[in-house]
């Protein structure tokens, strides 16, 4: 099978592949209400034909809140600096939204952020009381006959459907390898060529969805 060696695997390892730290933002509750209360949103999938599911809104940081977030992400990454890259259409990732989505609007999604665009993206949960075990999960491949493959997606590919060369695999094709619960003010970083996706949404009422702040550079 083609796929089979066009990803590599590495097991998920805290403090080299993904970062964690609890009780992140010291404002968290005014945050969580600031986002909640947002009135324009952006539509995603099932209400409209984008690859994101539920809404999202811009600006989910005030800038002093982002640069307590750059500045963690220098520290347990080690990165001089950090970016936001913009693509060559002129589109960039979206950077610093929140996003909320309901169980009835999507379900995991493992995939790959673009290489070209991304190299470490990361999330703060944001719902009060959340369902932990709606967090997020890391995934990798498996095969038809229930071999299992690889998690990175390296160079020379940008993302998983060039790597693989499909547009998009059954939820069946992934088996989820590591799982970080969903805790209210809890980051969570990781490496973005690392096949992830939120593992689970919950709640039907707005002020119920699961809430999350997403962010994405370049380093």
């Amino acid at each position: 099978m083609a796929t089979r060696s066009r990803l590599t695997y590495r097991h998920p390892q805290p403090g080299r592949d993904y970062w964690v730290q609890d009780d992140f933002l010291p404002n968290a509750e005014q945050v969580s209400r600031r986002c909640y209360a947002r009135t324009e949103w952006e539509l995603g999938a099932p209400h409209a034909p984008m690859p994101w599911p539920g809404r999202r809104a811009p600006q989910a940081l005030l800038p002093d809140e982002l640069e307590r977030v750059d500045a963690w992400v220098r520290e347990v990454t080690g990165a001089r600096r950090l970016w936001i890259e913009r693509a060559p259409d002129g589109k960039t990732l979206n950077h610093n939204y929140a996003q909320l989505v309901g169980m009835d609007e999507s379900g995991a999604r493992p995939h790959t952020d673009s290489r070209l665009l991304c190299r470490f993206a990361a999330v703060i949960y944001l719902t009060p009381q959340p369902d932990p075990d709606a967090g997020t999960a890391f995934y990798r491949l498996r095969y038809p006959d229930g071999a299992l493959g690889g998690n990175l997606c390296g160079p020379p590919h940008a993302n998983l459907r060039e790597a693989l060369g499909v547009k998009a695999l059954p939820p069946e094709a992934w088996v989820e390898d590591v799982r970080i619960e969903n805790r209210f003010n809890r980051i969570v970083l990781y490496r973005a060529d690392m096949v992830h996706s939120a593992c689970g949404y919950f709640g039907f009422e707005h002020a119920d969805k699961r809430l999350t702040a997403v962010f994405f550079w370049m380093a």
